[in-house]
């Protein structure tokens, strides 16, 4: 199957990998099948690039790779959502964003949303995205020249 994206061109990809938001993403509803790529050139980042809608790309990474770690209980509909059976099946991602306009610094910082990370069973290619009420810590790391701040984004 092919699907088109302004951001990384025309892609040809195995339908079987595409995951569905049952609901889709908080602001995109109607947005409920993706595709996740990875950055060749940049192991921490991932593209969750909509296959109906070639304006829509995300950029994701694994929280783990700053040192973020979730505990969290998923909701009866979340786990039915998700067609989850084991915690081991879930993958965690969360949506990065660029400020540019980050006048402090004069250098384009780069935000993730630790409130509302992707959930993704890796098995059943099923997705969502959680809304945390809280989170106990904000974590901000210097990486290449860019800020990247983990705070309530």
């Amino acid at each position: 199957m092919e699907i088109k994206s302004k951001f990384l061109g025309e892609q040809r990809v195995d339908p079987d990998t595409i995951i569905v938001f049952p609901k889709g993403i908080p602001g995109f509803e109607d947005q409920t099948r993706f595709k996740l790529f990875h950055q060749e050139d940049n192991p921490i980042i991932f593209w969750l690039q909509s296959v109906d809608d070639e304006d829509l790309t995300f950029s994701a990474a694994n929280p783990v790779d700053f040192n973020i770690n979730y505990s969290f209980i998923l909701t009866d509909e979340e786990q039915a959502l998700l067609e989850l059976s084991s915690p081991d099946e879930l993958a965690v991602l969360i949506l990065l964003h660029t400020d540019e306009n980050d006048e402090e610094s004069g250098k384009p910082t780069i935000k993730g949303s630790i409130k509302s990370p992707i959930l993704i069973n890796v098995n059943s290619r099923k997705g969502i995205q959680k809304v945390l009420v809280q989170v106990e810590q904000s974590i901000t790391l210097t990486e290449k020249n860019h800020e990247i701040d983990f705070s309530e984004a």
